[in-house]
């Protein structure tokens, strides 16, 4: 297995990377903002994604998006095939990209808004600590991106104050001492069960 930068040599895998992530958003039945190949393909030339190939078969991918003139960045699209899950792959993807982004963006906060269990502990484990939103990019291009997922919409009815996502950021101007701890996974889960009861069933309300 190996797991590298990727390039325009690695243009071939841009389809399957985007239906496996349009297959795991429906299999979880969470948002997860939908890519084109050709935006995925964009990432590989400029040097902004991390791929995993078990020789030539794809087994996993995440890319770096740069927001408010490179002040921000965000690893995104974080996937691994469901044929390489479960043999914690994901975070060795997530452990290149997060080396990667700090190399190529060392003054940039770094950070994630994601809806799985599995993201938020591997973001705690590399020093993340949960955030509003207000504390993330206000660069609209990036919300926009959230438009082709399926919870938009509470994004929008908070005026993007938050979503069923949680924030998450790592500020590398912080001194080891202001680090924050390790967050277990049990507490990530009683915030999603929060979060899904209150907008979930205020959509369901208003639907009626």
């Amino acid at each position: 297995m190996q797991i590298v930068i990727a390039n325009k040599s690695h243009s071939i895998y841009a389809e399957i990377i985007c239906k496996t992530i349009e297959e795991a958003s429906k299999v979880r039945g969470t948002g997860i903002a939908k890519r084109e190949p050709s935006y995925i393909i964009t990432k590989m030339e400029n040097g902004n994604a991390v791929i995993a190939l078990d020789n030539e078969k794809f087994a996993g991918f995440c890319y770096i998006e740069a927001w408010g003139h490179e002040k921000f960045v965000a690893n995104s699209g974080l996937i691994v095939h469901p044929e390489y899950r479960n043999i914690g792959l994901a975070k060795k993807i997530k452990q290149v990209v997060f080396q990667h982004s700090r190399a190529k963006f060392p003054h940039a906060k770094i950070f994630s808004i994601t809806t799985g269990l599995a993201v938020m502990k591997l973001n705690s484990d590399l020093g993340y600590k949960p955030v509003t939103f207000s504390e993330l990019t206000d660069d609209q291009s990036f919300w926009k991106g959230c438009q082709t997922c399926k919870n938009y919409d509470v994004l929008t009815r908070t005026a993007q104050q938050m979503c069923l996502c949680t924030g998450m950021l790592y500020d590398p101007k912080l001194k080891k001492s202001e680090k924050p701890k390790k967050i277990k996974e049990k507490v990530f889960k009683r915030l999603k069960n929060i979060k899904q009861h209150l907008f979930l069933k205020k959509n369901k309300n208003e639907k009626k």
